[in-house]
């Protein structure tokens, strides 16, 4: 289906039509009681009554020109049909003027997502002159299906999905869209809100499963063959580029461009998280040792290096192991040294 747009006519000058013309109806209403009233013969009496009958129908029947009367905000649209056939769409702002038979078509005009930017469902779209019931019951359906040609946000709800090492991670996203197809989105899917978010889901689930929570060594996540350090939290910039591709190409049927996705949360599944807080504090607490250990083994060749080159003191190589021992256990251990004062003997 392709989007037609159409030039719509000002409705200015058909609400002064109207309202001129129930001005002209009720007087001529009012000319054919008064001529029935003071008629003599049956010509002028029937005469009288076929005034007062034109009066009656233009009063009954004028207010259908008021249902082609339509008022578009900046960034909105409306989708029209004649008769089951698609008629056009009105994307410009104003006050404009159309058949007055035709009807609004948005499926997704109930469907409230989590999400900004919905057109709000108060308004009206059509000017009241004494309209009954019916026709302001359309005046309302036809505020409510308008379709909001604005930027939104999507914001899916968290989901639980396994990651390539099967850890269990919820990850949340925010999805920016925005309708570029009016005619698409209206007669190519059912619900193009509700399809948009089937996408988000579908697309998240298909993503993380590539990548690993953590960098994790021999995992391949471009599909080049080749083992890099691709993850969901230290890749989430490429990981959301790739959501936002391919979520893309499934809505560009529905008329659908997506603009942006961002990764909103991400944390590991509750009956994994304490296990895997444990591990990354066990890494870091080896990583810390590590680096204590090699900073301490330094220092120490530095120390012994001096004493040897300014000839400070000598020793055999069981003192020297003993110094460096108390060294270690100085500079590596958790807690202050206390030193020991040797008042005797070195030996």
């Amino acid at each position: 289906m392709k989007e037609k747009i159409i030039k719509a006519k000002s409705g200015m000058g058909v609400l002064f039509a109207v309202i001129l013309g129930y001005i002209v109806s009720i007087g001529i209403t009012i000319f054919g009681g008064v001529a029935i009233e003071s008629a003599i013969g049956g010509v002028e009496m029937a005469v009288g009554v076929i005034i007062l009958v034109a009066g009656i129908i233009l009063l009954t029947i004028g207010w259908i020109p008021l249902l082609g009367l339509k008022i578009l905000r900046p960034q909105e649209a409306l989708v029209l049909t004649l008769f089951g056939r698609y008629y056009g769409t009105i994307k410009e702002p104003g006050f404009f003027f159309v058949n007055p038979f035709c009807s609004s078509v948005n499926p997704a005009a109930k469907t409230k997502l989590n999400q900004s930017g919905d057109v709000s469902n108060h308004g009206t779209s059509i000017l009241n002159l004494g309209v009954n019931a019916s026709s302001m019951n359309a005046n309302i359906e036809m505020a409510n299906n308008k379709i909001s040609l604005k930027i939104m946000t999507l914001n899916n709800n968290r989901q639980k999905i396994n990651d390539c090492l099967g850890n269990p991670v919820e990850i949340g996203i925010a999805v920016m869209w925005r309708v570029v197809d009016t005619a698409k989105a209206v007669f190519n899917v059912d619900n193009y809100k509700e399809y948009l978010s089937l996408q988000c889901d579908t697309a998240l689930r298909d993503i993380v499963r590539i990548y690993p929570y953590d960098v994790s060594p021999d995992v391949d996540t471009t599909g080049d063959g080749v083992a890099d350090e691709g993850s969901l939290r230290g890749s989430s910039e490429v990981v959301a580029a790739r959501i936002r591709d391919q979520i893309g190409q499934k809505v560009a049927d529905a008329g659908i461009e997506v603009i942006e996705a961002r990764i909103t949360y991400l944390a590991y599944a509750p009956e994994i998280a304490a296990v895997m807080l444990q591990r990354q504090q066990a890494s870091a607490i080896i990583d810390a040792r590590k680096m204590i250990v090699d900073g301490a083994v330094g220092m120490v060749e530095m120390a012994l290096e001096r004493l040897a080159e300014n000839d400070t003191i000598q020793l055999d190589e069981e003192r020297k192991a003993a110094m460096v021992s108390n060294l270690l256990v100085v500079l590596c251990g958790n807690h202050d040294a206390q030193p020991i004062v040797n008042s005797g003997s070195l030996y």
